[in-house]
């Protein structure tokens, strides 16, 4: 089994920057890709970024590009999300992925995933 847990999110103003974290715990050697999904309120969950299990290939939205970036560091069983010039849009709960395997695709379909974390509030005042 393998367990997520986000940290990182808070409340920030608009232009401003937040890093969160996702560590991973237990079988994390059966991890592969690792992504980032998030939700506000009354929309639906959407794709943010997705990082291959070398951390070298990396997969992102439209909407985020340029402005956030993904890494991970596998000896800390770790990814993190760097989100830069923030905008309210931004606002959601942001909620970490983890792809059991084989493939390291780093698929932006939530069905790719296998295991969730509960999500941090990241929250961009105007």
């Amino acid at each position: 089994q393998v367990q997520l847990g986000e940290s990182g999110g808070g409340l920030v103003q608009a232009g401003g920057s937040l890093r969160l974290s996702c560590a991973a715990s237990g079988r994390t050697n059966s991890i592969y890709a690792m992504a980032w999904f998030r939700q506000a309120p009354g929309k639906e969950r959407e794709f943010v970024a997705a990082i291959s299990r070398n951390g070298i290939i990396t997969n992102y939205a439209d909407s985020v590009k340029g402005r956030f970036t993904i890494s991970r560091d596998n000896a800390k069983n770790t990814v993190y999300l760097q989100m830069n010039t923030l905008k309210p849009e931004d606002t959601a709960v942001y909620l970490c992925a983890a792809d059991g395997g084989p493939y390291s695709h780093t698929s932006s379909r939530s069905q790719h995933y296998d295991y969730w974390g509960q999500g941090t509030q990241v929250t961009v005042s105007s």
